[in-house]
């Protein structure tokens, strides 16, 4: 098909063929097959031969859109290939969508339209431009500019992280007395927050509670922003910073080939003014001067989802803030959309070119494109402050502090601020930290054996370690599906590690005899080693043989702080965050189940909310016998026959005197005597005197009793209705005339006082109704020309049963619902 000029039209050709298509394949996988390939054998020899040619197109379609790719196309020999090698087939599909979706950004111009002034950009680009956004984008071919730093990151795992600082400025408390060492929860030195006190004691300007007029911001496309990468630079933008009242920050992060991760970028804009930073000079240490703006609690830093830049500043250059405006939680506060680009197309209708949002910005010269995506960042940023704290203000409301939208997005930027970086231990044996093994087994739950587990470890730390020594990011190394499915399989050889190992990275294949050694010691050495449930018990701060936890009522608890309840004593009893032990099914990863047979007293079990004792006197009323015994005895605990909460609620039995009433046995309802039933319809009077007579032996309340008599009377109806249809019936099929003058099919007195009911006569089932004896109409007998009953249908009562939802429609050959128009 020739590609035309207009593309509408191209894809609705592209459509229809594949309507077409899948309409077909519908029809032909409706048909059976198997029954035609049986049945005829030039049909099965037709078959195979297309099938045969349509694996060949589907290989050569799959080899053609993998070559230009990293994905490796499958291998389809025969048709039950397709579904074994169908993770693979998904692969090429998934980088023929990426290569599309680009594609057509690139010729509907959606590329060009975001960008404001790539226009110019390509109009004075050399030839080369293209190559270097293509080398940005991929970010892992360029050089390390952390080894030319003046201080060259060494990734120690034991060192313990020192603030950067050489000198405080804004300072309460000296530097000196601010780099002090404490102990953290895992047991480790830590050294303290150094501008800690500043941040808890900061007041936010009044202007934050005030609304006014948004400033305007100045035209992207007139203005221009200085790109920051000499110290005479920075000491120029220093000076005009420190006039500001509000500045916007952020910050572009780098960590596929750096182990910590590495500040490439950082991007600072006031209302008149935009600079780019570079961070990656090697002496990049001395950007510690901009302390003198962001500790500076004069002027307003505006960020947004700052939590990650907080500590990269702190890491990479020394940077501590006071005074944070983080328009993320501002967001939340109005419920908006989290993200940056959102509030930039809210408030500005400005569209962020996101294509470089994860681009390799450790290339320099900087492309102009990365450029003002960089710069776009935190141009409107302060004007989006202005708005969102206009909403804040009118959305508030300032005597409710449940409702202080602003004092709550005050409260969130103070405590990101506050966060600390710290140096990344790997703990071998448990896992535990930011980088271990445990989390991502916690993320990713498998059951491995000790040989599978010994290897899991093994290689999770060789990454770490290859990491550490090469200053490349883990997942550069091997992403983490490779460590489960090498645990899984533990290969012996390199022609078996390389065919797990998709896809290989250059470090892996040029250490692969690193870590086969690693798996095959591991391996060994696992046989005997510890068991993977017995691990995760031990670092799991609930095990399974754990005594139960004491609830305390909610009188004596207090709120939470941070995950902590303090109890009487003012001690922090640490509370966790997940359980693996559930109340219900138990221990549920542990495969001992002697563990989780423990027995459970009652003195265990305790209520959240001092309840009284659910005994049945507390729902009795103020007649019944409860009532009263509950006045005379008091109860006794022990005596708890049903529940732990809830009194025996049966009476104490009575002297047996032969007379029983049903209700007294524990009917529901209750029965009437069979005396209600007669030939007649009895009256008014004789269902009164019934009734009453029941009234006798059980008493109920008045309404109950007037229903009963309402449903006492139609009952009786009812049945003397139908004891005088099948009495009819008897005398116009009795064969013998004597029945008919038999007293006992009338009188009601011949059986001692006691009614002849029907149904109470034996069932004969030799002249029962069948289908071999059907019932005989009298008309029968009249004559040939008389009309004959229907036939007998043994089936009739079963179509009184409720019926039940019809079949589904199922699709059907032909036009699907998905083509419906």
């Amino acid at each position: 098909m020739e590609v035309t000029s207009d593309f509408k039209a191209f894809q609705e050709a592209i459509s229809t063929s594949l309507v077409a298509t899948t309409r077909t394949t519908n029809e032909i996988s409706s048909e059976d097959l198997g029954f035609h390939r049986s049945l005829d054998p030039s049909v099965a020899v037709s078959l195979d031969r297309q099938n045969a040619r349509l694996l060949s197109l589907a290989q050569r379609l799959l080899n053609n859109a993998a070559s230009n790719s990293e994905v490796v196309g499958p291998s389809l020999p025969d048709a039950d290939a397709v579904e074994g090698n169908w993770r693979g087939v998904v692969d090429v599909v998934d980088s023929l969508l990426e290569k599309a979706d680009i594609s057509l950004d690139e010729y509907t111009g959606v590329v060009k339209r975001l960008s404001p002034s790539q226009e110019q950009v390509l109009a004075t680009a050399p030839k080369a431009r293209p190559s270097r956004i293509a080398n940005a984008l991929r970010s892992q071919d360029l050089p390390k500019p952390q080894l030319l730093f003046d201080n060259v990151p060494t990734n120690s795992e034991t060192d313990v992280f020192k603030p950067l600082l050489l000198s405080k400025p804004y300072a309460t408390v000296p530097l000196e007395d601010s780099l002090r060492t404490f102990t953290s929860g895992s047991g480790a030195q830590q050294y303290q927050h150094p501008y800690q006190t500043e941040i808890e004691q900061y007041k936010y300007p009044p202007s934050l509670y005030a609304v006014a007029d948004p400033i305007p911001y100045h035209p992207f496309e007139s203005t221009k922003a200085t790109f920051v990468d000499t110290p005479e630079a920075l000491a120029s933008m220093l000076a005009e910073l420190k006039t500001a009242k509000e500045i916007a920050v952020d910050l572009e992060h780098h960590d596929q080939r750096s182990y910590i991760g590495l500040v490439s970028l950082m991007q600072i804009s006031t209302r008149n003014h935009d600079w780019v930073v570079d961070t990656l000079k090697p002496w990049r240490r001395k950007l510690e001067c901009l302390n003198e703006v962001f500790a500076n609690p004069n002027i307003l830093k505006v960020l947004h989802g700052a939590y990650m830049d907080i500590m990269w500043l702190q890491r990479d250059l020394g940077l501590y803030v006071v005074g944070l405006f983080d328009t993320h939680y501002a967001a939340r506060a109005l419920g908006l959309g989290g993200s940056l680009a959102f509030l930039l197309k809210k408030y500005v209708d400005f569209d962020t070119q996101k294509q470089y949002q994860t681009a390799g910005w450790r290339i320099r010269p900087l492309p102009a494109e990365m450029f003002d995506y960089a710069r776009s960042d935190t141009h409107f940023l302060l004007y989006v402050y202005d708005n969102m704290r206009n909403e804040l203000i009118q959305k508030s409301n300032f005597d409710d502090p449940e409702k202080d939208k602003i004092q709550y997005v005050l409260e969130r930027s103070k405590e990101t601020a506050l966060q600390r970086y710290e140096s990344p231990v790997y703990d071998e044996q448990r896992g535990v930290g930011p980088g271990g093994w445990y989390n991502l087994l916690h993320r990713t739950p498998a059951i491995f054996s000790k040989e599978q587990f010994a290897v899991f470890r093994a290689v999770h730390q060789w990454r770490d370690r290859v990491a550490r020594e090469q200053d490349d990011g883990v997942h550069y190394i091997m992403p983490n599906h490779i460590i489960f499915s090498i645990s899984k399989a533990m290969p012996a050889d390199k022609v078996a590690l390389f065919s797990i190992a998709q896809p290989t990275s250059q470090t892996v294949r040029l250490r692969a005899d690193e870590l086969l050694s690693a798996i095959a010691k591991a391996k060994a050495s696992g046989a005997n080693g510890p068991n993977m449930m017995d691990i995760i018990n031990e670092v799991n701060p609930i095990r399974s043989v754990s005594p139960a936890p004491v609830v305390r009522p909610l009188s004596n608890v207090s709120p939470t702080i941070n995950g902590t309840v303090p109890n009487k004593s003012g001690v922090v009893d640490a509370l966790p965050a997940r359980s693996f032990d559930s109340a219900f099914w138990g221990g549920a990863l542990d495969h001992d189940t002697s563990q989780q047979r423990r027995t459970m007293t009652t003195d265990s079990i305790r209520l959240a909310l001092p309840l009284p004792q659910l005994t049945a006197e507390i729902f009795a009323g103020p007649n019944s016998a409860a009532a009263v015994t509950r006045t005379s005895t008091s109860v006794d605990p022990g005596a708890r026959s049903e529940h732990e909460y809830i009194k025996n609620r049966k009476p104490a039995a009575e002297a047996d005197d032969g007379i029983f009433v049903i209700k007294q046995l524990g009917g529901a309802r209750r029965r009437k005597s069979d005396d209600m039933a007669s030939e007649q319809a009895r009256t008014d009077t004789a269902a009164t005197d019934s009734m009453a007579e029941q009234e006798d032996e059980v008493t109920i309340p008045d309404e109950e009793a007037l229903r009963a008599k309402e449903k006492a009377q139609r009952k009786a109806e009812r049945k003397a209705a139908k004891k005088l249809k099948k009495q009819q019936q008897a005398l116009a099929g009795a064969a013998d005339s004597s029945q008919l003058n038999d007293p006992s099919m009338y009188d009601d007195d011949n059986n001692d006082g006691m009614d002849v009911d029907v149904d109470a006569q034996p069932f004969d089932y030799a002249s029962a109704p069948s289908v071999l004896h059907p019932p005989r109409d009298p008309a029968d007998r009249k004559g040939k020309g008389a009309a004959k009953s229907k036939p007998f249908n043994p089936y009739a009562k079963a179509m009184d049963a409720p019926k039940g939802l019809g079949r589904v429609q199922k699709e059907r050959a032909g036009k699907s619902h998905t083509f419906r128009k």
